[in-house]
């Protein structure tokens, strides 16, 4: 990769602003000063700026975050704070959630820059399977778990929900297995059967399952055998 590119996405400014500062001798590779911007960076080098190192990306990344509430999955958003604050890691701004939650929705969010991997959780065609844990304002009823469980009709939709699974964990808390991605859908599942969610967790998304020893607000990377179970049959 050119020197200014890396130091352009690293440093988010211009590539003219990235001249400026290489002209000013602020940026080193492996000890000597460099003010090319065309110079090429190999995998070993090591790059600093004002003597603080830059580390440079090898390959995709992909990750597993435990989301707590209160904070989104868009990159960018005036009005509330993004997953992107707990990402310690290089140019986090080129992460994104691989299957977003609500700001009010926790659990298992999985972030990489790998547009085709997170494509195979995302697209209606793959029918990822993504695992919540429900508490509902009101016990569910036999015929509501039915509905749930065969498919439901939601408000403005033209088509009912694809079949899910439905595990009551006790007259008020379920675990549901869905294989779509529709707006909102676990909340407006049950509000089509005439209850309200309270809180919604995200247990998993395919093989996946969220960390255990992961507090909210913290991440690790996955391992190669969760990112490659991505489009793969989930076991039963």
């Amino acid at each position: 990769m050119r020197l200014d590119k890396f130091l352009s996405q690293h440093l988010g400014i211009s590539r003219a602003l990235v001249l400026r500062e290489l002209r000013g001798k602020r940026v080193t590779v492996d000890g000597e000063i460099i003010k090319q911007g065309s110079f090429q960076l190999l995998p070993q080098h090591e790059v600093r700026f004002d003597g603080n190192p830059l580390q440079q990306i090898i390959g995709l990344r992909y990750f597993m975050l435990h989301k707590p509430q209160g904070y989104v999955c868009s990159t960018d958003d005036p009005d509330h704070p993004t997953v992107l604050y707990f990402m310690d890691e290089p140019v986090p701004d080129k992460l994104h959630a691989a299957g977003r939650l609500d700001i009010d929705t926790t659990g298992l969010v999985l972030m990489t820059d790998d547009g085709q991997w997170s494509h195979r959780i995302t697209s209606p065609k793959h029918h990822c399977e993504k695992t919540y844990r429900v508490t509902l304002a009101e016990p569910l009823s036999g015929d509501a778990a039915r509905q749930i469980t065969e498919g439901v009709m939601l408000h403005g939709e033209t088509l009912p929900t694809r079949p899910a699974v439905l595990e009551a964990l006790s007259e008020t808390e379920v675990r549901l297995t869905i294989s779509e991605g529709r707006y909102h859908q676990v909340k407006r599942m049950f509000a089509a059967t005439g209850n309200r969610v309270e809180t919604l967790h995200r247990e998993s998304i395919g093989a996946i399952v969220l960390d255990e020893n992961l507090q909210p607000g913290e991440y690790r990377p996955l391992t190669r055998e969760e990112i490659d179970s991505i489009g793969a049959p989930v076991k039963k």
